[in-house]
Formats: C-alpha cells, sequence, structure tokens
C-alpha cells in the first residue's frame, strides 16, 4: 500500500509545507497505476487534478493530427505534472503517457488551490517549477529549429543528465532508460538518426551506451562541442544533485 503522506512529503513541490497542509493534500488523494507505455492524459480528457509521480517515468507531448508524437519533458518520481490545471488552464493538445510501469497520486486541484490560500510562499515554489519546466521546452523547441541533429542530440543528452544525472567519478549516468525512439521523439528525430549519431559519439569515447542506457564518459567534452559550460550545483526542487549548464 501506498503511503501517500510520505510521497507528498518528500516532493519537492510540497516538501517545505506543514504536517497539517500535508495531511490535508494526502487526505484527498488517490493514487492509480499505469502500465508501461500506456496513456495517462489524451488531448480530449479534461484535468482536475495535480499528478504527483511515485514511481516511474512519465512522458509528456502532443500529438499531430496524423497521430505522430513530439515529447517535451519527462517527469520521475518526486515530481509533478498537470499544474497548468491549478489555475484553471488545460492543454487540450496535451499528450501524457506512462514510459515504465507507473503509480501516481491524484491531487485535486482544489486542494491545491486551498494550499495555495493558506500558504501564499507555495505559490512562488510552484511558479518556479513551471517555469523550470517552460525554460527546458523553449530550449528544446530552439533546438529543433536551429541545430543539426548531432547538436540537437548533444543538448539533450545534456539536458537528461541536469534533469536525471548521477555522477560517477568524473562521468555521468543518466539513470532514466530511454528507447532510441524515445530520444527521436524528444529531438524531432527518428530512431535511425539517433542510432547513428550515438554510434558516432561513442567512437570519439565521449558516451557509453548500455542497455537502453547512456554513460557520458566526458561531459564536459561535450558540452564544450555545443558551446555549453559543465558543472554541477544542488537543486532545492530535488532530493539529489543536479546537473547545471550555462551557454547557448
Amino acid at each position: 500500500m501506498v503511503d501517500k503522506y510520505w510521497h507528498v512529503k518528500r516532493s519537492g513541490l510540497f516538501g517545505a509545507l506543514g504536517e497539517e497542509a500535508l495531511r490535508s493534500i494526502e487526505s484527498c488523494s488517490r493514487t492509480r497505476d499505469f502500465p508501461a507505455r500506456s496513456p495517462i492524459l489524451l488531448p480530449e480528457d479534461g484535468n482536475e487534478h495535480l499528478f504527483l509521480v511515485v514511481k516511474g517515468l512519465v512522458k509528456i507531448g502532443r500529438l499531430s493530427r496524423e497521430g505522430k508524437a513530439a515529447t517535451l519533458s519527462l517527469v520521475e518520481a518526486g515530481e509533478v505534472f498537470g499544474e497548468l490545471a491549478v489555475w484553471g488552464d488545460v492543454d487540450p493538445e496535451q499528450h501524457v503517457e506512462a514510459i515504465e510501469a507507473t503509480t501516481l497520486l491524484m491531487i485535486p486541484v482544489a486542494a491545491v488551490g486551498q494550499v495555495m490560500e493558506r500558504h501564499p510562499e507555495f505559490i512562488a515554489v510552484l511558479t518556479r517549477m513551471l517555469g523550470l519546466r517552460q525554460r527546458r521546452i523553449e530550449r528544446r523547441l530552439a533546438n529543433l529549429l536551429f541545430r543539426s541533429h548531432r547538436d540537437r542530440l548533444i543538448h539533450l543528452l545534456l539536458d537528461l543528465a541536469e534533469q536525471f544525472g548521477e555522477r560517477v567519478g568524473e562521468g555521468c549516468r543518466i539513470r532514466v532508460r530511454l528507447t532510441h525512439e524515445d530520444l527521436g521523439n524528444l529531438i524531432g528525430s527518428t530512431r535511425e538518426s539517433v542510432t547513428v549519431v550515438l554510434g558516432h559519439l561513442r567512437n570519439e569515447g565521449i558516451v557509453t551506451i548500455g542497455r537502453r542506457q547512456v554513460f557520458l564518459t566526458s561531459p564536459g567534452e561535450l558540452a564544450s562541442q555545443v558551446d555549453r559550460h559543465w558543472h554541477f550545483e544542488w537543486s532545492p526542487l530535488t532530493s539529489h544533485s543536479r546537473l547545471a549548464w550555462n551557454g547557448a
């Protein structure tokens, strides 16, 4: 049985709230399980909840009229999505899918609204989280327009390391497991193109490729190829180190 209070308390969004607010959120929330590769929200669905990922990995994107997917962001355990609903807004073109077997905590937006009224400082945390995700999406869209397949993939690997990286010696392991098709959907490319570019990077000794997992053996060199600066920093929104970057 899922300990809802524990997951709410350890999340980056709600963790700083007091026990009374946390218990209030816990009491009105419910959990739901989704198999791997199953839809969570389709464009035609309404949204009356904020979703906290208890376990698993979720991708958020858009579906074209032809049914082609474009992934905009990934959300892991401890993070939330659907935050636009808190302000009464819903993206009608949004498509959300579980990449892995996923458990979600569904928090009514009315309960979140009550927390915002009683704890105005919570609004700043929610706004910051929304802004960070939006900047990532805008950066990825800019890369789609102006960069080559190779540069797009390098930026993506660095973005994934920023969000999901674990430092190992001088390198970085991206702990989420994504297929080449998943990577292609994140950069507007094909599985075949991703496979070719990853092969080149591996031959150059910059990355090592395992079973649906990538290890950046020389992240600094990788970042320099696209004019990015590589360093570690601690993120107050999560319980682990994040990798940060500056530059184009």
